[in-house]
């Protein structure tokens, strides 16, 4: 009887090549004879389907006569069937990024490169938040935070064990930090590679733990640090401080620290880019006749500007180099003043007289 190579992958004839290959992946998953539930005859009926379906040559002839003619990797060089055990996994799966996939579920392993040393030693990367005020951008500063983090221990010097005492090679993996263990499957004897689990991949252990750090070479504690923040920082950007994230493992390389800007919110300028902006108000006689007026800005001296005559509410007047230090180059954003007449709520006799006369005369 003829086998439905597509009903077998539960994919359509209008499939794609990614999708066959991802059915084919979820399927083998499922039918790998290592797996607990899984059915050795399924798992080489999804092989040979997906041997045809995934080359278009193949799958071409199969569309057309239900059958692959020719040896082309299929037993008797007659209609296709059976399982071929000389299959080149790589490419099934596409590299072995997709074979990886498979034997991850069936073993909890993969092949994928190894860890030096002193990547396992090294100490992990920290994030904090820092807050400061928008006119602090003004210029570079310093700043000094508390943080708790793993500092090298005194008593070893960050080596891990007690002074006087030495460090041996690990027993297990014969000071290589790796282990292997050798695994037979239906595709062959495959060796798998993983960190000693006696000495995390180090390849020695100290004869005498420290007393303090219990043989690590670190202990967690609170530690100072001076953040340089440079002019023009802009919300929500992160600067990296090198080699002040957790001390690393019995002398490994320290992680990087990344500390994260937050613009507290001003009561009266308002931050686009290296831009500030500002609502100035200004009288109705001072919009018709105009007038100079002195506004504020960030450094928190006033600068005088000018108001033309006829000026209409909602008019923008530019400050040119009074916003924002570009980051790390040269020269400032600009200040945009938005003007808006100031309606009094309450006006005394000879003001609202002047308004009466004015409001005769059309105005």
């Amino acid at each position: 009887m003829q086998k439905d190579y597509y009903k077998i992958l539960g994919v359509s004839k209008n499939s794609s090549p990614e999708e066959i290959k991802k059915a084919y992946r979820k399927l083998a998953h499922e039918m790998h004879p290592d797996k607990k539930g899984g059915d050795e005859e399924k798992f080489k009926e999804i092989n040979e389907a997906y041997q045809v379906l995934s080359d278009n040559d193949k799958r071409s002839q199969y569309d057309k006569f239900g059958t692959v003619f020719g040896n082309g990797g299929m037993p008797g060089g007659g209609a296709a069937g059976g399982f071929n055990g000389n299959v080149n996994w790589e490419e099934m799966m596409g590299g072995f990024g997709g074979i990886e996939d498979i034997f991850e579920g069936v073993f909890g392993g993969g092949f994928g490169g190894r860890q030096s040393p002193q990547d396992i030693k090294r100490g992990h990367d920290l994030e904090v938040d820092i807050e400061i005020p928008l006119e602090s951008v003004l210029a570079e500063q310093e700043k000094e935070i508390n943080i708790t983090k793993n500092i090298k221990c005194d008593r070893c010097d960050g080596k891990g064990n007690e002074p006087g005492t030495n460090i041996k090679e690990c027993f297990t993996c014969r000071g290589s930090g790796h282990v292997q263990q050798i695994r037979k499957t239906i595709f062959g004897t495959f060796t798998q590679t993983s960190i000693c689990p006696e000495c995390n991949g180090e390849g020695t252990n100290p004869d005498v733990p420290c007393n303090v750090c219990h043989g690590e070479g670190r202990i967690k504690k609170q530690e100072k640090i001076n953040i340089h923040i440079p002019a023009g920082v802009d919300n929500n950007q992160v600067i990296k401080v090198k080699d002040k994230g957790d001390s690393g493992r019995r002398g490994g390389d320290s992680g990087d620290l990344y500390v994260r800007i937050f613009i507290k919110p001003h009561k009266i300028f308002q931050r686009k880019g290296d831009n500030i902006y500002l609502r100035q108000e200004m009288t109705f006689s001072q919009a018709v006749l105009g007038d100079k007026i002195d506004i504020p800005t960030l450094e928190g001296k006033e600068v005088s500007m000018k108001i033309p005559s006829g000026t209409e509410s909602g008019t923008v007047l530019k400050v040119t180099g009074k916003g924002v230090p570009h980051f790390k180059g040269f020269g400032r954003g600009d200040m945009f003043v938005e003007l808006s007449i100031m309606v009094p709520e309450k006006l005394n006799r000879t003001q609202k007289e002047l308004l009466e006369k004015l409001n005769k005369e059309g105005l």
